[in-house]
């Protein structure tokens, strides 16, 4: 079943009173009928497309919502609309923590591990800042600013756990890749 399947079952309000009543522990079209109270012809209507849909199952006379359904179509949507977004590691360990917090360029989030963090903040500056190029501060902040854009971290805790993890070197207001994590990603 689709999302738009889904919908398409609920967005008649018979329907969707049907559903509500059986979620909330209506199990016979009596018991329904007077919870929702529509006429026992649209409840039967109602449960034929629910029941065919499979959110409704009959258990020997007794009703009851298949919720689980939701769960399999959000689950099933997100994987369709979900690329898997290769970082250039070569590394399947390394892919799968950089697909947890980077997205494009932005960052999602970051992790509390140390070792993660520095991989993850390692990447970040890899893919903004040219080894052997230096840069002012502002626009090292301008850079970080907009990798932390929505993830809830600010750019400068960004910039302190970059020079503390030895990513990023600084003097004199500017900035720089270390030789050392130039050839560590």
């Amino acid at each position: 079943m689709t999302a738009q399947a889904l919908a398409g079952l609920l967005a008649d309000e018979t329907r969707l009173r049907v559903f509500s009543a059986i979620v909330l522990g209506a199990a016979t079209p009596p018991e329904i009928a007077s919870a929702t109270g529509a006429k026992a012809k649209d409840v039967a209507l109602a449960l034929r497309k629910l029941t065919g849909g499979g959110l409704v199952v009959d258990d020997g006379g007794e009703l009851r919502a298949a919720t689980g359904r939701f769960k399999e179509v959000l689950r099933s949507a997100a994987g369709a609309e979900r690329t898997v977004t290769d970082h250039g590691t070569g590394d399947e360990r390394t892919e799968s923590l950089l697909r947890t917090f980077v997205d494009g360029d932005r960052l999602l989030g970051i992790p509390s591990q140390l070792v993660r963090r520095r991989t993850v903040l390692a990447h970040l500056a890899h893919r903004s800042f040219r080894p052997g190029e230096r840069y002012p501060e502002r626009a090292v902040n301008d850079i970080l600013r907009a990798w932390s854009e929505g993830s809830g971290t600010d750019h400068v805790a960004i910039r302190r756990y970059l020079i503390e993890l030895d990513v990023l070197d600084r003097a004199d207001g500017h900035y720089w890749l270390r030789p050392e994590a130039e050839t560590a990603s």
